[in-house]
């Protein structure tokens, strides 16, 4: 009976291990790489003020065809005052460069990223990226746009807006595209990535974004994000 009960923990343990899933002696999972404390979440969260709900001015339009409002600028331009601006290659290529690994770019250029590899901070999963299967790999505005529009923006100025949707140092993640396109514009109350072990990771984002920007969290945000930072070391 004792034998049987020593292998059936083995066969468990073996399985969360094969499954990339290694718990600390409480079930707690690890958190990715640089992933922020428990100490650095609680002090992002008290600098962001907290709203009971998120508004719904209306209004929002991201679509820059003739006759849209086009309200936070070209997808992935080039031309803003933020981080990467004005370098001469857009903000989705400068994210990609920066966060895949063996990247190799399109012949003739330093900028157009043509293949590499994702290791996914939403999935924990590697991704093989190709320009021509551009879906497999997107990027994800972590404080989602629309969500940020209904938080403030919509008060902005263009150019601030602009600058907030290409922000490659707080915003913008290469993502697995599949996951980004389920989180949509939902925010911490509503989603969480899908692996555990990045949850400290990407709260540490958001609350970064959201106090950079002087964006607010809705009360549903913060409870959920106060849970995330306890289960970070």
């Amino acid at each position: 009976m004792v034998a049987a009960r020593i292998a059936a923990v083995l066969v468990v343990g073996i399985a969360l291990l094969l499954g990339g899933i290694a718990c600390d002696a409480i079930g707690r999972v690890p958190p990715a790489p640089g992933s922020p404390s428990r100490i650095q979440l609680e002090q992002l969260l008290t600098r962001i003020r907290v709203v009971p709900s998120r508004p719904r001015p209306g209004g929002y339009e991201r679509g820059c065809a003739a006759g849209q409002g086009c309200v936070f600028g070209p997808a992935w331009t080039d031309d803003h005052d933020g981080p990467g601006g004005h370098d001469g290659c857009d903000s989705r290529n400068t994210v990609l460069a920066r966060q895949l690994t063996q990247v190799t770019f399109r012949a003739g250029s330093t900028c157009v990223v043509s293949a590499g590899t994702l290791q996914d901070p939403y999935t924990g999963r590697r991704i093989g990226f190709a320009r021509g299967e551009a879906k497999a790999v997107q990027i994800d505005h972590v404080y989602p746009l629309a969500a940020a529009w209904d938080m403030g923006a919509a008060g902005w100025p263009l150019e601030r807006r602009v600058r907030f949707a290409n922000d490659i140092d707080v915003n913008l993640l290469a993502v697995d595209g599949k996951t980004n396109e389920d989180k949509g514009d939902r925010t911490p109350a509503d989603w969480l990535p899908p692996a555990r072990a990045y949850h400290c990771y990407y709260a540490g984002k958001y609350l970064t974004a959201a106090a950079r920007y002087g964006l607010p969290v809705t009360a549903g945000d913060r409870a959920a994000l106060q849970r995330v930072a306890r289960a970070c070391p």
